[in-house]
């Protein structure tokens, strides 16, 4: 697919967005001593977020952009926004290694060497690899480089519900130069969002479960990976012990690896991270922070909101609580925004992509 690369730079106010009016923040809710404040509101369709050394913000799309944003004066207000590329295939993945930045298309993995120093003229990537299906559905992927210093790129189900051959439904591994292809989990439908637990190698990461099975079932999940080649059940079975209708008599749910938690159907559990920040009060340090992208086909919606897991010692969730709530007008059944990814800044200070808004906010605990 043929794309431009672009050398647009925007200086935007905090305001400043494509819709006439910026998205009432007023109506958000937190626990108490926390405030949310606009960080900015001219990135349409901001999904994945990535931080470079220099504080840069790499942002992804599900359309066809991907940005940079920057706060020049610290003021934790964005003040520069701009367009790295254009004419994407659906770039939704952003990720960081040293000077680089790594974009995730639905097939193939691009790379900009160096780019924080040609932000204005950011040039043509290298392209990293093009082994990925290009199947649109679910292609959509999140990136992260692990603490193995290799890039994870994970591959969604082609479908709703189907049977689909390696390396569909998978979770998988590459060198940053594209080489080692490595399967590291299976057995999941569509994962955007996943981490690493701080001290361990485990993997933890959200799962969107299948449609058209009702209001109710089967629950979205909250995954746990501790070992490679681990199965989580797609198609054959969902939420642990839920067989699939079409698919669930060829395996048995015992076969599978249970969800870590499951979470309200159909809530669409997207970007999350493990709290590693200082300036949140103890009680949230080392929490996972979940953005619950929200329902699309549901009779009552659900989801429009982040989410904080708690974890024990022994990798056990042990609650599951709303952190921000109010994209999701309940009684008139209408969203103003989604979050889509969250991501801890160097302060603690936690940022939340919308897609819907075409914003980024920022979180902080008036303690500090």
């Amino acid at each position: 697919m043929s794309s431009t690369f672009v050398l647009t730079a925007l200086l935007l106010g905090p305001s400043a967005a494509e819709t006439t009016d910026p998205p009432p923040v007023d109506r958000l809710s937190l626990p108490p001593g926390f405030t949310l404040s606009l960080f900015s509101a001219a990135v349409p369709g901001a999904r994945s977020l990535a931080r470079g050394a220099d504080g840069t913000l790499y942002v992804g799309t599900r359309q066809e952009s991907v940005y940079a944003v920057q706060d020049t004066d610290g003021d934790h207000v964005a003040d520069r926004v701009v367009v790295i590329a254009e004419g994407l295939n659906m770039p939704n993945g952003v990720a960081v290694q040293g000077e680089d930045l790594y974009v995730a298309e639905v097939g193939r993995i691009l790379r900009w060497k160096g780019i924080a120093k040609k932000l204005s003229r950011p040039g043509k990537p290298e392209v990293v690899t093009d082994r990925y299906p290009e199947d649109r559905h679910h292609g959509w992927k999140f990136i992260a480089f692990g603490p193995d210093g290799k890039l994870y790129v994970p591959v969604g189900a082609p479908c709703n519900i189907c049977d689909p051959d390696e390396p569909y439904a998978a979770l998988t591994r590459i060198n940053p130069n594209g080489g080692d292809f490595e399967i590291v989990a299976r057995g999941i439908r569509n994962t955007v969002g996943f981490d690493w637990r701080p001290g361990t190698k485990e993997i933890w990461f959200t799962d969107n479960g299948r449609d058209h099975l009702g209001d109710t079932k089967p629950p979205c999940e909250l995954n746990r990976i501790t070992e490679v080649g681990q199965h989580f059940g797609y198609p054959y079975c969902h939420g642990g012990d839920i067989p699939d209708p079409e698919f669930g008599k060829k395996r048995k749910c015992s076969e599978f690896r249970p969800p870590a938690r499951r979470l309200v159907a159909h809530a669409a559990p997207v970007g999350m991270r493990f709290y590693t920040g200082k300036s949140f009060p103890s009680k949230y340090q080392g929490r996972i922070f979940v953005a619950e992208h929200g329902s699309w086909n549901r009779s009552r919606k659900v989801g429009y909101r982040v989410m904080t897991a708690s974890v024990d010692t022994a990798g056990q969730v042990v609650a599951y609580e709303p952190f921000i709530s109010g994209w999701l007008d309940e009684e008139a059944q209408q969203a103003w925004g989604r979050p889509v990814d969250v991501l801890v800044m160097p302060d603690g200070a936690l940022l939340v992509s919308d897609d819907r808004a075409g914003a980024i906010y920022r979180v902080h605990h008036a303690g500090t």
